[in-house]
């Protein structure tokens, strides 16, 4: 559907829009009518760098042909069927997935946060089956955000920010400890904590990776107190940070992971896979969902991650990142640049990260912000270094002008 088959202008979207909408987000100025490899097209024909890859889910491109191919021939055969069901799909793409990532057990999901919100019931459930009822608690880091479920809402460490102002009072059986120390997760845990929960690289919290000790410190805590250590991974996962799971380029293998995002290609499915430790801790009724293993999501699943496999789309984070890292450098106004592969946060010595999303977007880059002084760039896994130095020229002009 495009804006010429609806009959109406695009200030006649716009209100519809404003009367029937919750605004949740500031939009962009334009509607996105396409997708097309690395760029969004809007109602006028205008081409958009896509840096922000509809928020790291496009690592393989827009409408990459093979994921389109794989919808349409599952969509002509099945396009849901009950949990009661084997399905073909979600038996393949378990397997591709397990396979690929060295996990044993996998349960689908929606989305990332639910992804999480599974996490975190099979953590309470793995602790009250193996320890009594009160070992629920679960430390995650300052910062982090791992969803908007209540569970999730609680889990994520931003206490009196907009994400949980107004949502009190919080779950209980969280605490939060300072990213990057080990000594800080060991002091707040507890004789009831069951886990530590963290996201390899922070995202939300300003794009934040970890240290290589902070995890291998992490995982050895987790094993001295028979604690389960937790990655959320539903931003990092997929190629995003050079390798296929931003854990296996640290070297720590966690019981539990999470994933979302660009697993699904642009369909709506998360995941959540541990290894052979938990596989006995949920059984039937333990959890449940109507659409999680849909189908057409995990046909379009299967071709995304055979793209990325194929294509070497983690090298290619790998390489592109560190190149588009060293050119951000020489933007004006710049105190860090920081990331792995191909999830980059720009820190500005100003608070301007706002104004060069939307500046950019007016010049034909797609971009996000995500604290007031640092701008995120999470683009296709496949840009090559052209692409790059376009989105570079973009953000030099509109960030000069600011300064």
């Amino acid at each position: 559907m495009d804006l010429k088959s609806t009959g109406k202008t695009k200030e006649e979207i716009k209100e519809m829009y404003n009367k029937y909408f919750y605004e949740t987000f500031q939009r962009f100025d334009f509607i996105a009518e396409k997708g097309e490899d690395d760029y969004v097209i809007d109602e006028t024909g205008k081409r958009y760098l896509d840096f922000m890859a509809g928020i790291a889910v496009n690592s393989a491109g827009h409408c990459n042909k093979k994921v389109v191919e794989a919808i349409m021939e599952q969509c002509q055969q099945m396009m849901h069927a009950s949990n009661y069901c084997y399905t073909i799909p979600m038996v393949m793409l378990a397997q591709r997935i397990c396979d690929a990532i060295g996990m044993e057990k996998i349960y689908f999901q929606n989305s990332g946060a639910e992804a999480n919100e599974v996490m975190i019931k099979l953590a309470r459930k793995y602790g009250k089956d193996n320890f009594g009822p009160n070992r629920y608690h679960i430390v995650t880091a300052k910062n982090s955000f791992h969803g908007r479920t209540l569970a999730t809402l609680a889990a994520t460490g931003q206490p009196g920010t907009a994400i949980q102002r107004n949502y009190d009072p919080m779950i209980p059986g969280f605490s939060y400890a300072e990213f990057n120390n080990v000594q800080a997760f060991a002091d707040a845990c507890t004789d009831d904590t069951i886990a530590i929960m963290v996201e390899p690289v922070q995202g939300e919290g300003g794009v934040i990776p970890a240290t290589k000790e902070f995890l291998q410190g992490l995982r050895k805590l987790c094993d001295e107190r028979n604690m389960l250590l937790l990655f959320d991974e539903v931003q990092t996962g997929w190629g995003r940070t050079g390798s296929l799971m931003a854990y296996m380029g640290y070297g720590v293998k966690p019981d539990c992971v999470s994933m979302a995002k660009a697993m699904g290609g642009g369909m709506p499915i998360g995941a959540m896979c541990t290894s052979a430790k938990l596989a006995l801790t949920f059984g039937p009724g333990a959890h449940g969902s109507t659409y999680a293993g849909n189908p057409v999501a995990c046909a379009a699943s299967y071709a995304q991650i055979g793209e990325i496999i194929d294509q070497k789309l983690p090298e290619n984070a790998d390489k592109i990142g560190a190149y588009f890292r060293e050119e951000l450098l020489k933007l004006p106004c710049v105190k860090e640049v920081r990331g792995r592969g191909l999830m980059i946060g720009v820190e500005f010595n100003k608070d301007i990260a706002t104004d060069v999303k939307y500046q950019s977007a007016d010049e034909g880059l797609l971009i996000t912000a995500v604290r007031p002084n640092v701008i995120r760039l999470v683009p296709p896994l496949n840009i090559t270094e052209k692409e790059c130095d376009e989105a570079f020229a973009i953000l030099h002009k509109v960030v000069s002008k600011l300064v």
